[in-house]
């Protein structure tokens, strides 16, 4: 795939860039190993100054920022804003709170009075360059996510930015760079997918973070397996959206619009399944697919725009063979279920899908096992809560997860039972820097954000002191 701009709302290629070459790459790799020697040895509030920096750039360019996002993969203007700002929260979070998170932990004395030590604890060390292969739904999100956390550690990044949103890659880098971190600390590396072994097998990478597709992160699993490095990894989601009986029907339809078309449908967590009770299921389908047809849909640098293009024109044919091949085997389509009338003549060469949602979904079709990546939602009928939790469970995905109930007891279970990396009642799934993000199954392993996340790539020491004293410091023994 070539590394290129191209505007999906058109089919319009604005720009072309030459992938590094390997005196390139290794011109950077290089740096990336010379900085962390440094920069690991800054403190906290250092690394707290400089992001926070950063924060304050990413505010100033929230609209200018926004726009080449929305340039480069079509989401709404509205939405690539949002999306910058909440990359600014994440900044001032981890800038806040990392100190805390990486604080040295001691074990209760009684624990460890046997082991010998006049003073034990566990202390959290940087790993070095973190490489982060990462998708382009959300460019900016994806990749601050990882990084904040990673460069308050004191570790350093190297990104492999999906190759439709060079402009986005390199704009971050550009960004770090402006707050003033050390060279090397944070680059982005213009390569394309065939050159991510090379650079996960050198010896000055030390782990590596994926969000993207299933084949995707098997593949950097494997190698990372191989080089015994550590990976996180973020796959796809297939998520449930369960409506029992005691919900608010009104407000569930109303938030199930928004979690299946939010940046257009191309959203790992979005919800994709929705899974309801034969009691509300009639006022719920016709709420929902109600809410689904009114989207407004069309050029995304309009404020108006709900629903802009999918990111590519391979992406929106995926879709399209999911929903045909469903419908050629009897499910219907309440609303959509191809591309939409009626835009402007400037957008006829766009990647546009309507939204849609289907019925009548049967394990035999592909979209019941694959994810839909697109405005494209499948609706069940369910007559009760172990049958709900048994149609969200048959998946091979495992990443989010919602239920609408007022009931403590359907809560409880759900809470047990369904496997997902998180449960979310009567609201959707978003994340959220104080909060761990990841999945189980096929979804991935590994969490981000949170202590979890910056922890992720750490090392974890034993620090162990015996009888003897060290230096002129007397500790008391544990036992004590």
């Amino acid at each position: 795939m070539p590394i290129a701009t191209v505007n999906p709302a058109n089919g319009e290629t604005l720009r072309t860039f030459d992938a590094l070459d390997e005196a390139g790459v290794e011109q950077r790799l290089d740096a990336a190993d010379t900085a962390f020697r440094e920069y690991r040895t800054t403190g906290f509030a250092e690394r707290a100054r400089l992001l926070n920096q950063a924060a304050g750039l990413l505010d100033e360019d929230q609209q200018d920022i926004a726009r080449t996002m929305t340039t480069e993969m079509g989401k709404p203007v509205k939405a690539a804003r949002a999306e910058a700002a909440k990359c600014a929260k994440a900044m001032r979070w981890y800038a806040a709170h990392a100190e805390e998170l990486l604080a040295d932990e001691h074990p209760s004395p009684a624990d460890v009075q046997d082991s010998g030590a006049s003073r034990v604890y566990v202390h959290y060390r940087p790993l070095g360059a973190v490489l982060a292969v990462m998708p382009w739904n959300f460019p900016l999100w994806q990749v601050v996510r990882f990084a904040a956390p990673a460069l308050m550690a004191g570790n350093v990044g190297l990104l492999k930015h999906a190759s439709n949103v060079p402009l986005t890659a390199m704009y971050l880098e550009g960004l770090f760079r402006r707050a003033g971190f050390p060279a090397g600390c944070f680059q982005t590396l213009l390569v394309g997918s065939g050159a991510v072994e090379a650079i996960l097998r050198d010896r000055r990478v030390a782990a590596a973070t994926l969000t993207g597709s299933e084949p995707a992160g098997r593949s950097v699993a494997s190698i990372a397996g191989d080089e015994v490095k550590h990976t996180v990894l973020e796959l796809g989601g297939s998520d449930p959206y369960l409506v029992m009986p005691s919900a608010d029907v009104a407000r569930a339809a109303r938030t199930a619009v928004t979690a299946r078309a939010q940046n257009n449908g191309q959203s790992c967590i979005a919800a994709k399944r929705f899974i309801v009770h034969t009691e509300v299921y009639d006022e719920f389908a016709e709420r929902f697919t109600v809410g689904m047809s009114n989207l407004t849909v069309g050029d995304p640098m309009r404020e108006s725009t709900d629903v802009g293009p999918l990111a590519s024109e391979q992406g929106r044919t995926d879709l399209e063979e999911l929903v045909d091949d469903a419908v050629r085997q009897g499910a219907r389509a309440l609303c959509g279920g191809g591309r939409p009338e009626g835009l402007a003549p400037e957008l006829e060469r766009g990647w546009f899908y309507a939204p849609t949602v289907l019925t009548g979904i049967t394990p035999a079709m592909r979209i019941h096992r694959e994810e839909t990546f697109g405005p494209v939602a499948s609706l069940y009928r369910v007559g009760g809560l172990d049958e709900a939790v048994a149609l969200a469970n048959d998946s091979p995905f495992g990443l989010s997860s919602n239920v609408w109930t007022r009931d403590p007891d359907e809560a409880r279970r759900c809470v047990r039972d369904l496997e997902a990396g998180g449960v979310f009642f009567n609201g959707m799934t978003a994340s959220h820097p104080a909060l761990p993000f990841g999945g189980v199954k096929r979804s991935g392993y590994g969490r981000e954000l949170a202590g979890q996340g910056i922890r992720a790539f750490c090392n974890a020491t034993t620090v162990w002191y015996g009888p003897e004293p060290v230096g002129d410091t007397a500790w008391a023994r544990v036992a004590a």
